[in-house]
């Protein structure tokens, strides 16, 4: 007989209590294969009295279902049309004759409790990974709960154990394989491993590794080159723009890929609907490279699993999901948002987006860890919000899924992720305070989409912002230098600070003082870089301010290299502020020098962005526009040279 994880879980629990749940469990596969055209023996309401008071709490049991076939859907678990029957069968035979053995008294089928982890140690492959035998264990019966908070709890369970058991899919060595094929491992890795020299040779104290490098690099390639947005899709008989109406019936095909749920993308021209279906498998993202946070969070951590890295899959209970990589050189968990390319900005939806943390889990192959307060500077508002389930609960329930999952892990591993669990734990005691770049709004999805998710701020919608940006102030090198050079590359997404041992700093709103309704645009098709207005947005504006008062300097002169480009009516006003003083100049590429501001101590450098024709005016005025391939062309270049006050 074939052995079941799920089962050899079950097995463990007491002899009267495996009886009670086996019969259930059979009950629900024989109703299926005895009338599998009748669709109510298919769903089981996760609220079902029988369900919750006689299988939630028992361990193994729900996972069984999973190993069944059942899949979560919201309210249900569900066995759909295009499940295996013959994994239905194989797991019904598997209960049923340990069932049976008991029942006549022999010995369990299956081995339990230690003589099970003793057959799996001696049985595991040294090579294997270290999880897999243990992949799918439940946790011990969940705290008794108050009836008013039954029905959540339940609910809250599933969604656990749901996440819990997909992300296991990431481990599995061919889809590992298949992910490979796509990444340009070579490419990416050469770069981080140039990135890397840089920055050691700028600072011999650099303590960041090549994995911190690779991931800058693997969030740069997904976005700009690997996966598409979908708000809507175009039409498929004229390509115009489309609505999302009610939603469409799921097909076979789209089910076997996790798609439960299929949008109807429907054009009012033509009247046809086009189908956009949610896939929840990432072997068939690899193959669509396309959606929203759920499938970019869902496809991305397969690909950093696939590199070797260790990530998490991020649950946010107020709708959005991303990653998290563990840096060897750091000792830290890594936030990464492949929607935004970003990375270590665990603020930015609090802050930037304006979101009302509640839950923020992380799903591991080995382990689940509640990191809500990474996301949070302000924990007493979120555990306000925390009202779905009883504390207590969650602590218990995430242990025993922990406890189960991590059984068979070596003693070194288990010590290992504890000692991660406690770094963590100190970290999450002190709320941070936010960066620079955790300060912006969404720029993921159409301004209307945004919006409807409160996911903008004021500057998206053309309203000015007060937050406080960054500014450029000389290091003790550049004062004494005299000298401060500055550098932006838009196909990189990065300035260098020439005059600071070619300091690097990545991404391009990093070391922006003020910006009101832009972001960085990247045609894939075109294969061109951009920053541009928001969608819908009748102005745009971007600053970066310098300041050399509080060194004890003023400026002898400035050089700037602006560039930009207008197409049809759009229009790019670049101009100078020193005091009451402002000056205009071109944005054409050329560098232009500035007497006028010699004795000042601080100036800011502003570009204006309007006009435009029609629905796409936005994309008529732009910044910085360069191709992907000029990786070694400045975009945008400030000389300063100082004297002492």
């Amino acid at each position: 007989m074939a052995v079941s994880p799920a089962v050899t879980t079950l097995c463990e629990n007491p002899n009267e209590v495996f009886l009670d749940v086996a019969k259930l469990l059979l009950t629900y596969a024989d109703n299926i294969l005895r009338y599998p055209n009748e669709e109510k023996y298919r769903s089981i309401r996760i609220g079902n009295p029988t369900f919750s008071t006689k299988l939630l709490p028992i361990k193994g049991a729900v996972e069984c279902l999973f190993e069944m076939g059942f899949e979560e859907a919201e309210t249900h678990l569900v066995f759909s049309k295009s499940a295996s029957v013959e994994q239905l069968k194989l797991i019904r035979e598997c209960i049923a004759a340990e069932r049976d053995q008991r029942l006549c008294g022999g010995q369990p089928l299956q081995p339990t409790g230690q003589a099970a982890k003793a057959s799996t140690s001696a049985s595991a492959s040294p090579s294997a990974p270290e999880s897999s035998a243990a992949a799918s264990s439940q946790p011990v019966s969940p705290l008794p709960l108050q009836p008013s908070s039954l029905e959540n709890s339940m609910s809250f369970f599933v969604t656990l154990q749901s996440n819990f058991q997909h992300v296991m899919l990431y481990e599995n060595p061919e889809l590992q394989q298949k992910a490979r094929s796509h990444i340009p491992h070579q490419q990416l890795s050469s770069a981080a491993e140039h990135k890397l020299k840089e920055a050691k040779e700028a600072d011999p104290e650099c303590k960041l590794g090549i994995e911190d490098f690779l991931v800058l690099e693997l969030l740069r390639w997904f976005k700009q080159d690997f996966f598409s947005w979908v708000d809507c899709l175009p039409c498929s008989g004229c390509k115009g723009p489309t609505q999302n109406a009610s939603s469409l019936s799921p097909s076979t095909d789209d089910i076997r890929w996790g798609a439960q749920r299929v949008e109807n993308h429907y054009c009012q021209s033509c009247r046809l609907s086009t189908r956009f279906p949610r896939y929840n498998n990432p072997e068939k993202l690899l193959e669509t490279r396309r959606g929203r946070c759920g499938e970019w969070a869902n496809c991305f951590t397969l690909c950093c699993r696939a590199l070797g890295l260790e990530a998490r899959y991020i649950w946010d209970s107020t709708d959005h999901v991303w990653t998290e990589i563990y840096s060897v050189s750091q000792r830290r968990w890594l936030h990464c948002d492949s929607c935004e390319n970003g990375c270590d900005k665990p603020l930015l939806y609090e802050v930037g987006w304006g979101k009302k943390l509640a839950y923020v889990l992380a799903f591991s192959k080995d382990q689940v860890v509640d990191v809500t307060w990474r996301y949070s500077c302000k924990h007493p508002e979120v555990l306000s919000r925390r009202t779905r389930v009883q504390e207590a609960w969650l602590l218990h329930t995430i242990n025993g899924l922990n406890a189960s999952r991590q059984q068979y892990l070596s003693s070194d591993r288990k010590k290992e992720l504890t000692e991660r669990l406690l770094v963590e734990l100190v970290e999450f005691i002190s709320p941070k305070k936010p960066k620079p770049g955790e300060l912006g709004g969404r720029n993921s999805g159409s301004l209307a989409w945004r919006t409807a998710r409160g996911e903008t701020r004021k500057a998206d919608t053309g309203t000015s912002t007060e937050a406080a940006g960054y500014v450029f102030t000389p290091t003790e090198k550049e004062k004494s230098d005299r000298l401060l050079h500055v550098r932006y590359n838009a196909a990189k997404d990065q300035y260098c600070r020439v005059s600071n041992n070619s300091e690097v700093i990545p991404s391009w709103d990093q070391c922006v003082w003020r910006k009101e309704s832009v972001f960085r645009k990247v045609e894939d098709d075109w294969q061109m870089v951009y920053i541009a207005r928001t969608e819908g947005s009748s102005m745009g504006k971007i600053s970066w301010k310098f300041d050399f008062a509080l060194a004890g300097m003023k400026i002898k002169s400035v050089s700037i290299m602006a560039s930009s480009q207008t197409f049809h009516s759009g229009k790019v006003c670049w101009h100078l502020q020193a005091g009451e003083i402002t000056t205009e100049f071109s944005g054409d590429g050329k560098m232009q020098s500035f007497q006028s501001l010699s004795g000042s101590s601080e100036f800011t450098v502003v570009a204006g962005l309007s006009g435009g024709e029609e629905e796409t005016s936005w994309q008529h005025s732009q910044l910085f526009r360069q191709s992907l391939k000029e990786t070694e062309e400045s975009s945008f270049e400030i000389l300063i040279h100082l004297d002492n006050a």
